[in-house]
């Protein structure tokens, strides 16, 4: 149902590193994920604290669903800086949607700084029953 991809996982294990090294107790990733399907939808959620609204993009295009948005700090410029783990800048993450969901009719909603999408299980995906006819008798089976 859902392929991840993300071509900067090495480049984020480097990162990770570098700033362990440097003392920096900063990690994962700057918008991760938690997905599920239930009751005929997909749905996935993304930690996105700090940002602002109208900063977030989500877009489709085939079955590449992806989320671009900017948390930017609000720390004066004549401030001393004292500690520094939050992650700020443009932030983007791609997931490949399998060919079984809806992706006309996605639904965005964002509170409390969580993005949650939900997507329909395409009509023609859905489970549903064949009627089986044999020599004078009829019979519904799964498929």
């Amino acid at each position: 149902m859902l392929m991840r991809t993300d071509p900067f996982r090495e480049l984020d294990a480097l990162t990770r590193l570098t700033r362990q090294l440097a003392g920096s107790t900063a990690r994962g990733t700057a918008m991760p994920i938690e997905a599920w399907r239930k009751d005929g939808e997909f749905v996935v959620e993304f930690d996105l604290p700090g940002v602002d609204p109208e900063t977030i993009d989500v877009g489709v295009e085939r079955n590449v669903l992806t989320v671009r948005a900017e948390r930017h700090t609000h720390r004066p410029d004549e401030a001393e800086l004292v500690a520094d783990e939050r992650a700020e800048g443009v932030f983007s993450r791609e997931l490949i949607l399998g060919d079984a969901l809806d992706t006309g009719k996605i639904e965005a909603n964002y509170e409390d700084g969580v993005l949650t999408l939900r997507v329909p299980v395409a009509e023609e995906a859905k489970p549903r029953k064949v009627a089986v006819q044999a020599a004078g008798a009829k019979k519904q089976i799964n498929t």
